[in-house]
């Protein structure tokens, strides 16, 4: 496929003229040396790879995007605008873009304008080439990922002979849930704005990305995942899990699917913070597939009566810190009796006996698991004093 680059080259040489390449929403393609005239609108589309929404607007008014044969623009010198002719670049009717030359000393005579109309087909078909690779590029990478979380086979040599992933480098995956979930496609669309400028700060670390209906996934090259940067790029605040590396592009699935746990875990216990390593879930990892239903029965009872929250704080925290009565009243800043009878409390309602290791565990991993199910929230701990 010829180069648009070389197409804008060459036909500036020809006539002796500097022009520029639009696509079809007026964002700069291509453009020649500039040495010829030049005015405030051609210097800033150069620099910002773009036009301004007014001028977008007085050029659309001008009749451009129903053009099928060149014309001429009026100036506008309020916009710092020079009088142009606008050549539209269309593929079987399907408008393309637009190439400009600014119309002055001296103006672009009959000849020169049908010359650039000319290469307008060639310039259209290379744009119409690469407007569908750059679909099917983003399409096949899509597919790819998604088939990489799904565990289907040979996804991962898809992104290898793609050039989008390195062989033979591990892998990182995380997953960020947005706060209160939601699957809003305005939503969607922030996070999918954020990841794709997040990747091109990240693009060392071979990044690839998808977003789904309730979470984002992002998956880099290596053993470090970026939840700082990902907060920082999403526009919206997340939740987000990391699972542990994988060795191998091929076993992304392990590592999303840990991910995913921590991302929910931490939804639900606030103490993690907004990110939290699969690997440092402790108890929580064991959790994910045991039923919720599953509880000791006398804790079971206790979590169904509002009165006794402040007797299940306790006991989770006795248990957090292996009975160490003297940490326990240290973190719940109470007096070692009133610890001891709260205590004694749980025994009798629970219809347990805090001396008997499978009790304790028993009890452990259903406050766990109860925290998992939203049964149980526990109020922020106050700050820790002195022991009294």
């Amino acid at each position: 496929m010829v180069d648009l680059q070389r197409i804008v080259d060459d036909l500036a040489l020809r006539l002796e003229r500097p022009l520029l390449l639009e696509d079809g929403r007026q964002r700069v393609v291509a453009y020649s040396e500039q040495d010829g005239p030049m005015d405030d609108v051609r210097r800033h589309s150069i620099l910002r790879r773009h036009t301004t929404p007014d001028v977008r607007d007085f050029l659309r008014a001008a009749g451009i995007h129903e053009a099928t044969k060149p014309l001429r623009t009026p100036g506008a010198p309020e916009l710092g605008l020079l009088p142009r002719i606008c050549v539209p670049v269309r593929h079987d009717g399907l408008p393309l873009g637009f190439l400009w030359f600014i119309d002055t000393a001296p103006a672009m005579t009959e000849p020169e304008i049908a010359a650039a109309a000319e290469a307008a087909p060639t310039l259209a078909l290379t744009l119409f080439h690469e407007s569908l690779a750059s679909e099917l590029a983003s399409r096949r990478e899509l597919e790819a990922v998604t088939g990489l979380l799904l565990r289907e086979p040979d996804a991962d040599r898809t992104l290898i002979e793609a050039g989008a992933f390195p062989d033979g480098a591990p892998v990182t995956v995380a997953v960020a849930r947005p706060v209160g979930g939601g699957s809003d496609e305005t939503l969607r669309l922030t996070m999918e704005r954020g990841l794709l400028a997040l990747r091109r700060r990240l693009a060392r670390h071979h990044p690839l990305h998808l977003v789904r209906y309730d979470h984002a996934v992002l998956l880099t090259a290596g053993t470090r995942a970026f939840p700082e940067e990902m907060h920082a790029a999403l526009g919206t605040p997340v939740l987000i899990g990391i699972g542990s590396p994988r060795p191998s592009l091929s076993r992304t699935a392990e590592s999303y699917e840990e991910a995913l746990h921590a991302a929910e875990v931490i939804a639900k216990v606030p103490e993690f913070g907004r990110s939290a390593e699969w690997s440092r879930l402790g108890a929580y990892r064991m959790l994910s597939g045991v039923p919720y239903g599953n509880l000791h029965p006398g804790l079971a009872r206790l979590l169904d009566e509002a009165q006794h929250r402040p007797l299940l704080e306790t006991l989770e925290i006795y248990l957090d810190l292996a009975g160490n009565a003297q940490a326990v009243s240290r973190r719940l800043r109470l007096h070692r009796t009133s610890l001891y009878y709260r205590l004694r409390r749980v025994e009798e309602l629970a219809e347990t006996d805090l001396r008997d290791g499978e009790e304790r565990l028993s009890l452990h991993l259903s406050l766990k698991l109860a925290r998992l199910s939203g049964r149980y929230r526990p109020s922020p701990l106050p700050a820790e004093t002195e022991s009294t």
